[in-house]
């Protein structure tokens, strides 16, 4: 079993609204730091992407991807790699659960480039992938945008 990384935050709004902010790829840019360009390739009948294009500006890994989500009732959201330039896989999910007033948002991403890199290496950009999309996300959903 592939290694991942997961961390969690508490963002003061309900899921609707934290899942909203996560289903909306074409305003990614506006907030994510990392994905410079956001388009859906495909729908499901509900309206949510099934296929998505991200071009990402990560300072030394640049890479433009697509990815494929899946939607599991209104709380959760995974996604898989579809292609890529600089991956050889990536998975990932947010998962909402209630929290007091709040939303606890559990972000866990696995991984895995195209060129040799450590193990350890490879974890800490997990980490800083993950909380930078956290914080982004939380600072997004708690400004009403």
């Amino acid at each position: 079993m592939a290694e991942h990384t997961s961390s969690s935050i508490t963002i003061e709004a309900a899921p609707a609204d934290v899942m909203g902010v996560i289903a909306d790829f074409a305003r990614y840019p506006e907030w994510t730091g990392e994905v410079k360009e956001a388009e859906v390739l495909a729908s499901d009948a509900q309206g949510r992407a099934e296929q998505v294009r991200l071009v990402m500006d990560a300072g030394a890994i640049k890479d433009d991807q697509v990815l494929a989500y899946t939607w599991t009732g209104e709380h959760e959201v995974s996604w898989t790699l579809v292609k890529s330039q600089m991956l050889r896989s990536l998975d990932g999910s947010y998962v909402l659960k209630p929290a007091g007033t709040g939303t606890e948002v559990t972000y866990l991403l696995t991984v895995d480039v195209k060129i040799p890199m450590l193990g350890m290496i490879k974890r800490k950009a997990e980490k800083v992938i993950i909380d930078r999309a956290l914080a982004g996300l939380k600072k997004r959903v708690e400004s009403g945008q």
